[in-house]
């Protein structure tokens, strides 16, 4: 192994000595202006209206269908998902926001009246087609744009009207493979990000991994007033760009994915842009592609106007966990040791929280490199280190060990012990390994934090009053295996095998409680200040209904929002495709009443639940809140495969 890359690294003769004059951060003005609240993703408002003295007097103001009823006469046979994972935007009194089927809605925030919806630019033969997280705003303070993107497209609206802008790419819209490698096809479920006069866009893509050839996940920015592109960002470094030697055998020429594919943060006064670059071809066996692989896994900052690197850090070597960093990175002033730090973190799904000066990238707190378990598939070349922060703490469970398995009971312990015979357990970064089907042939590795957990694409909310971070985050396994491949169908020695879901004893979950949580981090020390378990879980299961446990926790990734009073969490939902991971095995009832439903209240000091409501179903899109007409607004998008979606807004009598 070569010595291992510095952790932070700066462009020559690009200056980043700022003040460190604080930005006001989160939401302003009674508004929602980003997905996020603002473009550091903190998730937070000032807004203190609806306060734990009040909020048992909450109620249903309005709500509307995800999908206006005026596309639906358009074509009464017209099918879309009921889940939204879309947070609207509050601009000047109207709410902007992406339907289930990618065509923006405009609504009156005081009514949730319609404004306008987006024509179909096809007409009626054009609305087939999925949601995304959101839209973006900008403004220059002549005119306004609201930006989309839907399919292969990206689109510039008029606020007033949903009219295109027809000067904006060709004939109102732009073409998303521009600038992608010849055959590249455009998908993306997120939500665009503007910073300065430039769109930043990612990009999702299919995670079958066929061959060790792939088209790369580059990362793009057009001209929010002529829809040109400005640059394009290699996640997958190319010739003579940094970072191709940690390619061994020049494996970035044919090595390729590691999109963006969920979200952005930007530092509009630094004119950077933090990208979560994810997982290179393939995301469970790198036999093929020696060396660490940047910019795989990694926390890259570019500059916004040019698309120029400025700083990286890889929080994973040479991934095989698909330990994508999952979702935005998240800007935050904060003070340790009495040093005043402009500050951005990023959130993993092995449940670190990676700190960094958001200028310099240089670590806040000592980041070390540690050694870790080694593979033993044929071909493949583990990283012999892994980065392991100092501080914080992880905020979820690491580690298929035994100590960390369930032991409500010593019978349900001595059933799971068995469970795990059949498997190859250990620490974090223990590799995916081969399956068989032999007496004596193991099943693959038992990671945790699975692929979707700790955290997830929901992330966490920052709170810039009081230097408190909260993290939803979830603690469920799932089998790394792979098998040979087939070479009649790839030219990857091993492909992954069934990622199975793993379940515990009787259909509880395999590993200690909760598996749903809430922590909250003072990020100016670095510490954990609580944790709590969000849902009750699998308490009323049988086998162990009788101990009268408290809340077990519910494995859903729902998305947190902070007011200056309030930290609102859901559950997130059971009872849809890619929502909580719900045990193989577990019984029907159980599942039924796993969770998903409900929306609560913390008090953001200590975690205590101060009110909670029942929804129509469950919930994974931000909420968001806002002021119209003196009163403050919570917005809480609802759905699942048995519960028509819709947007729900609560206010005070």
């Amino acid at each position: 192994m070569r010595p291992r890359q510095t952790l932070w690294i700066t462009v020559p003769g690009l200056v980043l000595l700022a003040s460190v004059a604080f930005a006001q951060q989160g939401a302003a003005d009674g508004e929602w202006r980003s997905f996020a609240g603002d473009l550091g993703s903190t998730k937070y408002s000032p807004l203190d209206q609806i306060d734990a003295d009040n909020i048992r007097s909450l109620q249903i103001a309005w709500r509307r269908p995800i999908v206006d009823i005026g596309y639906r006469e358009m074509d009464p046979n017209l099918r879309y998902s009921n889940v939204s994972s879309a947070a609207p935007l509050i601009v000047d009194g109207v709410g902007y926001v992406p339907n289930a089927i990618g065509l923006v809605e405009a609504f009156d925030v005081a009514t949730g009246q319609t404004r306008w919806t987006q024509p179909p630019f096809g007409g009626a033969e054009d609305l087939r087609g999925a949601g995304t997280r959101g839209v973006a705003y900008w403004t220059d303070g002549a005119e306004a744009r609201i930006i989309a993107q839907r399919g292969e497209y990206l689109y510039a609206l008029h606020p007033d009207t949903g009219e295109i802008f027809a000067d904006f790419g060709e004939s109102g819209r732009v073409h998303l493979t521009i600038g992608l490698a010849e055959g590249a096809r455009y998908r993306w479920g997120g939500a665009p990000t503007v910073v300065r006069d430039v769109v930043v866009l990612g990009q999702s893509m299919s995670d079958t991994f066929q061959t060790k050839e792939a088209i790369r996940g580059d990362v793009r920015a057009f001209d929010v007033r002529t829809g040109d592109l400005r640059w394009v960002f290699h996640t997958v470094p190319q010739a003579g760009e940094y970072g191709t030697d940690s390619w061994a055998d020049d494996s970035w020429q044919y090595s390729g994915h590691a999109p963006v594919w969920s979200l952005f943060s930007a530092d509009e006064e630094l004119g950077m842009v933090y990208m979560p670059v994810t997982s290179p071809t393939s995301d469970m066996y790198g036999g093929h592609r020696g060396g660490d692989n940047l910019y795989g896994q990694s926390l890259v900052a570019v500059d916004a106007e040019t698309g120029e690197r400025v700083w990286h850090f890889q929080t994973v070597h040479h991934g095989l966990w698909d330990y994508d960093p999952p979702a935005a990175p998240i800007l935050m002033d904060i003070n340790v040791d009495g040093r005043e730090i402009k500050a951005v973190t990023q959130l993993t799904k092995q449940a670190f929280a990676f700190v960094f000066d958001r200028a310099s990238g240089e670590p806040v707190w000592p980041i070390e490199e540690r050694p870790v378990p080694q593979s033993g598939t044929p071909g493949e070349r583990t990283s012999l280190t892994q980065p392991f922060p100092t501080k914080p703490p992880a905020f979820d469970r690491q580690g298929a060990t035994i100590d960390n398995l369930i032991d409500f009971t010593p019978e349900l312990r001595e059933e799971a012990i068995a469970i795990t015979d059949n498997y190859v357990i250990g620490p974090l970064f223990t590799p995916p390994s081969v399956s068989g089907d032999g007496p004596n042939d193991k099943k693959g590795t038992i990671q945790l934090p699975g692929s979707q957990g700790g955290s997830d694409v929901q992330g966490g909310a920052f709170d810039p009053e009081t230097g408190f971070l909260y993290i939803p985050s979830i603690t469920s396994p799932f089998v790394a295996d792979v098998l040979e491949g087939n070479p009649d169908r790839t030219n990857l020695a091993y492909v992954k095998g069934g990622r199975q879901w793993i379940g515990g004893p009787q259909g509880l979950p395999l590993f200690k409680p909760p598996y749903g949580r809430i922590t909250a981090i003072d990020m100016n020390r670095g510490e954990i200040v609580w944790m709590t378990p969000n849902g009750d879980g699998p308490r009323n299961h049988p086998a162990i209904s009788h101990l009268n446990l408290g809340p077990l926790g519910v494995p859903g990734r729902p998305a947190p929002l902070l007011t200056k009073t309030l930290l609102f969490v859901a559950e997130g939902s059971t009872n849809r495709p890619g929502g909580a991971r719900v045990p193989e095995g577990m019984p029907p009832e159980i599942v039924t009443n796993y969770g998903g439903r409900i929306f609560r209240a913390y008090d953001k000091a200590t975690g205590d639940v101060v009110w909670e409501t029942e929804l129509p179903a469950g919930s994974i899109a931000p909420p968001v809140t806002y002021l119209s007409g003196g009163k403050q607004y919570l917005l809480v998008s609802t759905g699942d495969v048995n519960t028509a979606g819709e947007i729900l807004a609560f206010s005070l009598p």
